[in-house]
C-alpha cells in the first residue's frame, strides 16, 4: 500500500514536472521548440514516462491547455453568475469570451502549439468539445434562429495563437474586446427569416 502511493506520489509529480518543462519550453521558444525528448530532459524524466502518460505531443498539449481552462470550466459549471448557471444566455456568453479570451491571450503560444499538434482531431479535444458545446448552447438559447452548430465552430476558429500575438501587442485585451463585439454584433443582428 506505501508502494502504491509512493507510485502515485512520483506519477503526480513527473506530470506536474512535465507540464511545467512543456510551458517553459512555450514561453522560451515558442511552439517549435517543443518536443517530447526536450521535455523530458527538461523535467528530469525519460522520454518514456512522457510519452506513457500523455501518449504524443499532442496529448501533451491537450493536456497543458485543459490545465489552463480548468477554472474557466469548473466556473461555468458550478460557479456563480454570470458565468456559472442563472444569469442570462447573453451576459453568460460574454463572460464565458472573456474568461477565455483572458486564458487565450496568456498562453498564445500553446495554443498555436495546441493547434499544429492536435490538427487532425482538433473538433475531438476535450477542451474544445466543452468549449462549443458551451457556446453552441449559449447561442441557442439566445439566438434559436441562427446555425448555433456552425457559429460556434466559427467563433472557436478566431482562437488562433498568432491572430491573438498579432492583436494584443499594443493592446493586451484587443482580441477579447473585439471577440465580445463580434457576438454582440451576431446576437443583435435581425432574425433570419
Amino acid at each position: 500500500m506505501a508502494e502504491e502511493r509512493h507510485e502515485r506520489a512520483n506519477a503526480a509529480r513527473n506530470r506536474r514536472a512535465v507540464l511545467q518543462a512543456a510551458e517553459r519550453l512555450l514561453e522560451e521558444g515558442g511552439d517549435e521548440h517543443v518536443s517530447l525528448d526536450r521535455v523530458a530532459a527538461l523535467a528530469g524524466v525519460g522520454k518514456g514516462t512522457v510519452f506513457r502518460r500523455f501518449g504524443s505531443r499532442a496529448g501533451l498539449m491537450q493536456a497543458l491547455l485543459e490545465e489552463r481552462s480548468l477554472a474557466l470550466r469548473e466556473a461555468v459549471s458550478q460557479g456563480p453568475p454570470p458565468l456559472g448557471p442563472g444569469a442570462p444566455a447573453r451576459e453568460r456568453l460574454l463572460a464565458f469570451l472573456d474568461g477565455l479570451g483572458g486564458i487565450a491571450e496568456q498562453n498564445a503560444a500553446l495554443l498555436t502549439a495546441h493547434e499544429q499538434a492536435c490538427a487532425e482531431d482538433k473538433h475531438a479535444d476535450p477542451s474544445y468539445r466543452f468549449w462549443h458545446r458551451h457556446i453552441r448552447d449559449l447561442l441557442a438559447e439566445e439566438r434559436p434562429d441562427l446555425d448555433t452548430e456552425f457559429l460556434a465552430h466559427a467563433l472557436l476558429s478566431v482562437f488562433d495563437g498568432k491572430l491573438i500575438r498579432h492583436l494584443t501587442r499594443d493592446d493586451p485585451r484587443r482580441f477579447t474586446a473585439s471577440v465580445q463585439e463580434m457576438v454582440i454584433a451576431l446576437l443583435t443582428s435581425p432574425p433570419r427569416r
